[in-house]
């Protein structure tokens, strides 16, 4: 297979890179290995560990200027151009460093053109990092960083209707009473105000099954950054049960209620699934593009639902989303370690598993345990994890900018803990809305 290939939206960044290299004349540095296995997410198959991240700064331009440019993976994004110059510099960076070139892809909300490059047989990865910190043209340098995804495969079978729906619910969905997380964050009063409508929720996980019948109807867009593997996508578990939970149709005679079904879903698959459960992992570069993407598509949530090491160019994605507004919600991973990310990063909103923190910078907290939601193939199961607790608040978050688009995310966590159920501090959708909208507040009974 020829290495450069990464699937449809990643070639397009891959070959625009290996032309400039091609038309500078540069042949492979002989330090590199004569057989590179095939290319996958950026890395060879198996051997992210001798990969690394290197940016250089790359201003907008525009497009109208710069002939024979590529707009590269964002189809219909504002228009962007990869700079002749910030090639041209990359690879000059390569050359320096006898480094082999994988993937180049721009980061338009960042100004930086990246690249992950295989460092030579004769020298580790940290020497590698090390060389490229002193070079003045290189912004960023890093390892290929991996991250999973936090939730866990079902324990119990597939639930089967008990009892019909729930008595004081005005919808007719058959597993509605097996919905705990829901009912205790009290969604079905909130709904009577507002289900979400209008505001973008970025699903940054594996890809979802969109024909399920519970979710077929939701308003989605979706783009993979991993592969050009439709199938797979609908097949994949983890980003299918997470879609679940923030928008599954209502009132439709089957399945479950999603928190916020009006809202507009953007699936970004940056997670491969690891086997047949929930298990997934993505990466820098596959996530960099996803995060890229859904500030520039204009998400205002943006779900994660997954952990992994500190990581400064998806670091600084964060910080510029949240800089701009957009509320981000990520999975603090079992053992309550929040260095990694996202969760280490000032400003996201950490979830966690269990029982409720005891200081107030300790994120929210939710059961995360036994969370009725959708699996592939029209099949409804449970799952548990901290993944699922963090779709369930990234889909109160879409309740509240419904009423108020400008609340930040800060905002939005000093809320859910002042409204929380008291004694529990769960956090309680219903009052949350109704302390930003005191129409909501007199208009819907208990």
């Amino acid at each position: 297979m020829n290495p450069w290939e990464l699937g449809r939206r990643t070639t397009l960044a891959v070959l625009a890179f290996a032309s400039c290299i091609v038309a500078a004349g540069c042949a492979v540095p002989t330090a590199m290995p004569v057989d590179v296995p095939p290319i996958f997410a950026g890395a060879p198959r198996g051997g992210a560990l001798r990969v690394v991240v290197i940016a250089v700064a790359n201003p907008r331009a525009s497009l109208s200027t710069q002939a024979g440019t590529t707009p590269g993976l964002y189809e219909a994004a504002p228009r962007y151009v990869t700079g002749e110059a910030a090639r041209r510099r990359l690879d000059e960076v390569r050359q320096a460093h006898r480094l082999m070139p994988l993937a180049g892809w721009p980061i338009p909300t960042l100004g930086v053109y990246c690249g992950t490059f295989l460092i030579p047989a004769d020298m580790t990865r940290e020497d590698a990092l090390a060389e490229l910190a002193r070079d003045p043209r290189v912004v960023l340098a890093q390892p290929l960083n991996e991250f999973e995804t936090l939730g866990r495969d079902p324990v119990r079978a597939a639930p089967t209707p008990a009892g019909g729906v729930d008595p004081s619910a005005s919808y007719n969905d058959p597993y509605l009473s097996l919905q705990h997380g829901l009912q205790s964050l009290d969604v079905l009063r909130a709904h009577r105000c507002g289900r979400g409508a209008g505001v973008v929720v970025a699903v940054v996980d594996t890809g979802a099954d969109t024909t399920h019948v519970d979710l077929r109807d939701a308003q989605m867009t979706s783009a993979n950054f991993v592969d050009d593997d439709g199938r797979q996508f609908l097949r994949d578990f983890h980003g299918t049960a997470v879609a679940g939970i923030i928008a599954a149709t209502p009132g439709n005679g089957v399945g479950i209620v999603g928190i916020a079904p009006d809202a507009q879903l953007m699936l970004l698959k940056a997670c491969w699934q690891t086997g047949h459960g929930a298990g997934a992992q993505c990466n820098s570069l596959t996530l960099a593009q996803a995060l890229s993407k859904a500030i520039d598509r204009g998400a205002q949530v943006i779900n994660l639902s997954l952990g992994g090491p500190p990581d400064d160019l998806l670091a600084r994605l964060v910080r510029q989303a949240i800089a701009k507004g957009i509320v981000v919600v990520g999975a603090v991973p079992p053992g309550d370690d929040r260095r990694g990310f996202p969760v280490g990063i000032p400003g996201v909103i950490a979830v966690r598993e269990g029982a409720a923190p005891t200081t107030s910078d300790a994120g929210l907290s939710l059961s995360g345990r036994d969370i009725l939601t959708l699996s592939p193939g029209g099949h409804f199961d449970f799952s548990s994890g901290s993944s699922l607790a963090t779709a369930e608040i990234s889909a109160v978050a879409a309740l509240l900018l419904q009423h108020d688009p400008h609340l930040t995310g800060a905002a939005i966590e000093k809320l859910l803990r002042d409204t929380a159920s008291p004694g529990t501090e769960v956090p309680d959708a219903f009052q949350a809305v109704a302390a930003i909208d005191r129409s909501c507040a007199g208009s819907v009974p208990r």
